[in-house]
């Protein structure tokens, strides 16, 4: 491992302090040094690791304050700023620490006590209030601020090193690092962070004042110095050290196991795993709580799920406390998808991870028992899902959380599988995990990622999403926790509302008339999230022409883009669907064209009242597969078929002023691609409703469904 220290660099991040002149020095130098550790995720990963520096501040009657800044809970190293780190008044927490050195609370139960009920509370107490540039108050200080406060050392790095985990993650891990390390750095046992973590730290500091860091067994690398330098220097010359005594000596060859001759593709799978791994939130609505799925498939990843006790070995627990709130303890591991038994694949999964779920009730019933802690069971379901042959699915409640639960998994995995080359892989006890699992300062974590909106976890695809009415509806969904997949014909737009939609959106070029380009665009969206859950078929386009003088050619374009479009989109959506056995919301953008037709709008108006058909012959024909088929019928709708020039024209055909023409129904009122956007969301989330044509024009009798 490279030590990345630049002082132009550093130099760099101080001039770009928009407020420098009130940011320490030091804080400065911590900024930069997280950043570098960060921003390798063989030292942390996705908000672990932490890093404060002690500092003196002045208060506001003009009192000198000895604090201590540190990360706040779950901020990421990688991109973390001055105001990220919370300041606490260190003066309490050493008053703290001689209470509880002193022997007048001493017990195991006290600590752990305090380290779960009153530890936030204690902390918020003594946050030391700044000018709001300095302090984000609505971020929490680290549940490792006792550890780096009562440890005397003016700069603390910690770090979740895969290499340090390898080889302290072994049933001889103690000596097996104190070969690597020497005297120089102290070993403290696992043990739940909070106080009891930091009293062992402190005492092992005690024992050799001269130490450069310790080793936290099962949990990670802390090195300190008098500068931010001095201990990233220790920090890369440890790991450097731990790295020589894993690559010296003798490595175990695995016996693997064969493969069926064809694997299944990932956009065969995914939408089978995304379904067996979804659970009913309400049964008598059959409302499905699904996941987003995120794919690895690396070299060695495949490597290590060809070895031949991968069940047995994947159950032997996590590589460090900080990764089960994102992966549970251990994977679920599927059978090898056989590319002409998919069906077989499925069941054997299915019945797999009903085994996975029981496996996990009977854990927590345990050891809720043997702790006596006062919590309820999160959902059983597998957040990582081994797939010997083809990879590694990483569940989340949103695209971001499955890419940090892949991530976590890939790289434990393949570490895991180092530490057993060199030694036996051994984990924290079940109880520790479980400790730690549904530790309130945990679940807190858990619990932010629960209020993600109506449709978190759910996939939404948009066709015609670069126009007016996909893109409101798109923004619609994803202002409620959709991951949001728009679809349109011209790039330039589609790149354009992808922007709007802001990160994290999947944009798509496609010709929906075009069926092997439509199929291409679904397999992306399967590759991308694990499948999808609601489409909006929403192309259209608005040709004209008497109906007696049309052309054929004009009437089979229009009936191509206005009727068959919707069928093949609506075809792939349901392939997909009934791969997942969740059930499904399909919604077509119809138009009012398809009950009161307009003169010299048949070619627009008749593949319209088909595709109207074709909204309750979904409906008819795959509500036992739990798939809902709904449209909406809009009118005189701003977008990019009644456009400025044709709300002109037709106004003035009227006699009409274009904004008494725009409202020209019952109610008066202009009716907006926003107002659209609404319906559609509306009928996705009405569990009991199928077959139905919701009207969006303000008012007009004689386009009333009958």
């Amino acid at each position: 491992m490279k030590n990345l220290w630049n002082e132009s660099d550093l130099n760099m991040t101080a001039a770009g302090r928009i407020n420098a002149a009130d940011t320490p020095a030091e804080l400065v130098e911590l900024v930069y040094v997280s950043r570098l550790l960060g921003k390798d995720d063989r030292l942390v990963m996705h908000g672990g690791g932490n890093t404060s520096v002690k500092s003196v501040l002045t208060d506001i009657i003009g009192y000198k304050v000895n604090v201590i800044f540190i990360k706040a809970s779950g901020v990421n190293l990688a991109s973390v700023d001055a105001g990220d780190f919370t300041p606490v008044r260190l003066d309490p927490l050493h008053k703290l620490q001689e209470m509880y050195s002193s022997g007048q609370r001493h017990s195991e139960e006290d600590i752990k006590r305090f380290s779960t009920r009153e530890f936030k509370n204690f902390l918020y107490l003594n946050l030391f209030t700044m000018t709001d540039h300095m302090v984000n108050r609505s971020l929490s200080p680290s549940i490792e601020t006792l550890l780096h406060a009562f440890l005397p050392h003016r700069c603390i790095l910690h770090t979740h090193s895969l290499a340090l985990l390898t080889l302290s993650n072994q049933t001889e891990g103690d000596r097996m690092c104190r070969e690597a390390l020497g005297d120089s750095y102290g070993m403290v046992p696992y043990i739940q962070p909070g106080l009891g973590l930091a009293k062992s730290a402190f005492e092992a500091y005690e024992q050799n004042p001269a130490i450069e860091g310790m080793v936290l067994h099962k949990h990670g690398l802390v090195t300190f110095g008098d500068s931010a330098k001095e201990a990233y220097d220790r920090m890369i010359d440890g790991v450097n050290r731990i790295e020589e005594r894993i690559a010296s000596g003798e490595r175990k060859v695995f016996a693997s196991v064969p493969m069926p001759a064809s694997i299944a593709t990932v956009e065969q799978v995914a939408p089978i795993v995304r379904g067996a791994c979804s659970f009913e939130k309400t049964p008598a609505e059959k409302d499905y709580q699904s996941f987003v799925l995120e794919f690895r498939n690396s070299p060695a990843l495949l490597d290590y799920l060809k070895i031949a006790d991968l069940e047995a070995f994947s159950k032997k627990g996590a590589m460090t406390p900080d990764f089960i709130i994102r992966t549970k303890n251990h994977p679920l591991v599927a059978p090898a998808p056989d590319a002409d038994d998919l069906e077989g694949f499925g069941k054997k999964l299915r019945e797999r991870v009903e085994r996975y779920v029981e496996e996990y009730r009977a854990y927590f019933e345990r050891q809720q028992q043997a702790t006596c802690m006062d919590v309820s069971m999160i959902d059983p379901m597998p957040r990582v899902v081994l797939v010997p042959g083809l990879g590694l699915f990483g569940l989340g409640r949103s695209a971001a959380d499955a890419k940090l639960t892949a991530d976590i998994a890939e790289h434990s995995a393949l570490a895991m599988l180092d530490a057993e080359s060199i030694g036996c892989f051994e984990s924290i006890s079940e109880r520790d995990a479980f400790e730690i699992e549904y530790w309130d300062m945990e679940q807190v974590k858990v619990r932010k990622n629960l209020n993600g909106g109506e449709f978190a976890g759910k996939v939404v695809m948009v066709t015609g999403g670069a126009g007016a009415i996909g893109l409101a509806t798109a923004k619609a969904f994803k202002q409620k926790g959709a991951e949001v997949v728009i679809m349109d014909l011209d790039p330039l737009a589609l790149e354009k509302a992808a922007a709007e939609l802001g990160e994290g959106t999947l944009s798509i070029p496609c010709d929906v008339t075009d069926a092997r380009v439509v199929r291409s665009a679904f397999d992306t969206i399967c590759r991308t999230y694990g499948g999808l859950d609601i489409i909006v078929s929403n192309v259209g386009v608005a040709l004209q022409g008497r109906i007696g003088d049309v052309a054929d050619e004009l009437l089979r374009k229009s009936f191509e883009i206005n009727f068959f479009s919707h069928q093949t989109v609506a075809q792939n959506a349901v392939r997909i669907m009934r791969a997942q056995k969740i059930g499904g919301s399909l919604l077509f953008n119809v138009s009012k064209q398809a009950v009161n037709p307009g003169a010299d709008f048949g070619p627009y108006g008749l593949p319209k009242a088909a595709t109207l058909f074709l909204v309750r012959q979904y409906a008819l024909d795959h509500g036992r597969d739990g798939i809902r088929s709904n449209g909406v019928n809009a009118d005189r709708i701003r977008s990019g078929l009644l456009t400025p020039e044709m709300i002109k024209a037709r106004s003035a055909a009227r006699g009409l002023s274009e904004k008494d023409y725009m409202a020209g129904n019952l109610l008066g009122l202009e009716v907006t691609a926003e107002d659209v956007a609404d319906a559609f969301v509306h009928l996705a989330l009405e569990a009991k409703t199928t077959g139905s044509i919701t009207t969006v024009d303000g008012g007009n009798i004689a386009a009333a469904l009958r």
